[in-house]
């Protein structure tokens, strides 16, 4: 027991490092592409920080995998390197009782990645999608708040409201856009002044338009004189529909036990996917044994590139057969196992090279009988 909580410890300790490090990586890179649909307008930036918290099941469960795998490397490294493992084999524990402790670490992280996979993810990426519904249905407006610059959707111009009361009444509307150049016309600039300003939602077709009160409406070219100033005690201009934001999460969304019942192709895929994480942690576990065997003079990152290579090898033959099924390509039947037992396979060729070898040269090396004859 003092060799399964020492081991235990190192791996998890590095583990954890690892995982805190690949979880920044990708957590601000999603905060950046969220951060550009706010400044673009598309989502409020209120919900990012809400967004990404719910996002975080489904990082870990992606991150968790690699950054055991790249535990077990360096933490059996540094025990070849430092000579500590073969005090081990010297105090009579074998590479497979240690094989044995690893594997059991695994596969409790592997009911861990299991439980992110099937219920834990795709509940808060369900909660994420709602949000991503809400602020697809809001309008430029919806977004406005006081004494504040708003760009317009495509970058057309940008708005100002001295004050925005609690029904979403405007006060002080200040509105500047430019009209695009035809072959007949220039360009011009439109500014819009108004006291007040309410949002209305035609019944029939759903569009919004933004009702303006008692102001003006300048429009011309910048350097000229000719300006059109026209005064009006009510004005209407259609609002831009909202733009969709690039985020195809509907089937990942989707609870396991509706993705059991359904009969889609698309949704029996991912299901598969969900169950070949926790099986790809204790696989990449298998390989990760023999992989880090190194001699203690060539250093303990000698093969970490090596298997890394094999283990995004893993990971995107998965993805491309997925993809292959998916898109139709491969039937069902197909399934994501052949990949798996593939990597297993792998796993055990590395895992009993050294006996395998030994059997080899016994069966070419020639027999007594042979070499009198």
């Amino acid at each position: 027991m003092i060799i399964f909580r020492y081991l235990g410890r190192e791996l998890l300790s590095v583990t954890f490092a690892v995982c805190v490090i690949l979880l920044m990586v990708l957590v601000s890179g999603r905060f950046v592409k969220y951060l550009a649909n706010a400044l673009s307008g598309e989502m409020d930036p209120e919900v990012i920080f809400a967004v990404i918290g719910y996002r975080i099941p489904g990082f870990l469960e992606l991150t968790l995998p690699l950054a055991f795998f790249l535990a077990v490397l360096l933490t059996f490294g540094r025990l070849y390197v430092e000579n500590e493992m073969s005090v081990l084999k010297a105090c009579g524990i074998s590479e497979r009782k240690l094989l044995g402790y690893t594997m059991s670490i695994a596969a409790c992280l592997a009911l861990f990645v299991g439980g992110l996979s099937l219920y834990i993810t795709p509940l808060g990426v369900d909660k994420a999608e709602t949000i991503f519904t809400v602020q697809e249905q809001k309008s430029e407006l919806d977004r406005v708040t006081a004494k504040k610059f708003y760009s317009l959707r495509g970058d057309k111009g940008v708005t100002w409201v001295g004050s925005v009361s609690e029904d979403r009444q405007l006060e002080s509307v200040f509105m500047s856009a430019t009209q695009a150049a035809t072959d007949s016309s220039e360009g011009s600039l439109i500014v819009v002044i108004a006291d007040r300003g309410t949002q209305n939602t035609a019944e029939d077709s759903g569009e919004r338009y933004l009702i303006l009160e008692q102001g003006y409406r300048v429009e011309g070219i910048p350097g000229r004189f000719d300006y059109k100033i026209t005064h009006f005690d009510q004005y209407g201009t259609k609002l831009a529909p909202p733009e969709e934001l690039s985020e195809d999460t509907v089937t990942d969304a989707m609870a396991t036990k509706s993705l059991m019942q359904s009969t889609e192709v698309e949704h029996r895929v991912a299901l598969q996917w969900r169950f070949s994480i926790p099986i790809m942690m204790l696989v990449v576990t298998l390989m990760a044994i023999p992989l880090s065997r190194i001699d203690p003079r060539s250093g303990r990152f000698g093969r970490i590139l090596p298997a890394v290579l094999l283990y995004f090898a893993y990971l995107v033959s998965l993805n491309a057969l997925r993809g292959a099924i998916e898109d139709g390509s491969l039937p069902l039947s197909v399934s994501l196992l052949p990949v798996h037992l593939i990597f297993t396979g792998l796993a055990l060729v590395l895992l009993f090279a050294e006996q395998i070898l030994a059997s080899i040269r016994v069966l070419l090396k020639p027999s007594s009988r042979e070499l009198k004859s």
